[in-house]
């Protein structure tokens, strides 16, 4: 039996939202999996209310998409989803990794 002080507290709305978006960041490569999950933990905190829209609306993009946008092989078509791309690329490449 589990004893009730023991229990964890639900995790916060905000909390909740991210895990979700974990979720999301997962992809079908690799790369985009590890790209998508870095600027989570690094940079999502700084984006506006529109720019997190705008992060989610990118997650809803196919993988071949968002691979030829962050190998910078095309643009995306829009100018929100350009500056987006720019950003999270600025931000994962200015980064270190951890060890």
């Amino acid at each position: 039996m589990v004893d009730p002080s023991e229990s964890r507290p639900l995790p916060t709305d905000d909390a909740r939202e991210l895990q979700r978006l974990r979720w999301q960041c997962r992809r079908g490569m690799l790369e985009l999996d590890h790209l998508l999950a870095r600027f989570l933990d690094l940079g999502y905190a700084e984006l506006s209310e529109s720019e997190r829209q705008d992060f989610l609306a990118l997650l809803g993009e196919p993988d071949p998409h968002l691979s030829d946008w962050f190998m910078e092989r095309s643009e995306p078509p829009e100018p929100r989803q350009r500056a987006l791309v720019a950003r999270i690329l600025a931000v994962v490449s200015e980064s270190p990794r951890a060890v």
